[in-house]
């Protein structure tokens, strides 16, 4: 029987296999915030009880940070989570989480969503038993 090639994951990565836009943008923020308190990737790394080389993943966007791992990232460089978030440019923040598209065919972002959780729903009973109480 012929070995089948190892297929590579492609989670959260572009079909391209190049990081996810977001990624790099969490990581870029990680790098500046860092660089701005003038700690190096080794500092960084071993208050987080990582390798530096993984430091420089994250930074580069090549590696995903979980949400554990950012909420430590950001104890330490003195940051809320949503830091990492702040400045966004619009193309990529509208990519994800992906949009909603909504019955009315209008498109919102999660985040519209949990600021007004009757967008989630698309047909009017459910959205006017909410809208009644």
């Amino acid at each position: 029987m012929e070995k089948q090639p190892q297929k590579k994951s492609i989670r959260g990565r572009q079909p391209d296999g190049s990081p996810h836009p977001v990624d790099l943008h969490v990581g870029r923020r990680m790098r500046l915030r860092r660089n701005l308190l003038g700690i190096s990737q080794e500092t960084l790394a071993h208050k987080l009880g990582l390798t530096f080389q993984q430091v420089q993943k994250y930074e580069r966007g090549l590696n995903r940070i979980s949400s554990s791992r950012l909420f430590d990232i950001s104890k330490v460089l003195n940051v809320r989570v949503s830091y990492f978030f702040d400045e966004m440019d619009e193309d990529v923040s509208a990519g994800s989480p992906l949009s909603l598209s909504l019955g009315d065919g209008s498109r919102k972002t999660a985040d519209d969503a949990v600021a007004d959780p009757c967008l989630l729903y698309t047909s009017p009973s459910p959205r006017d038993g909410l809208l009644s109480r």
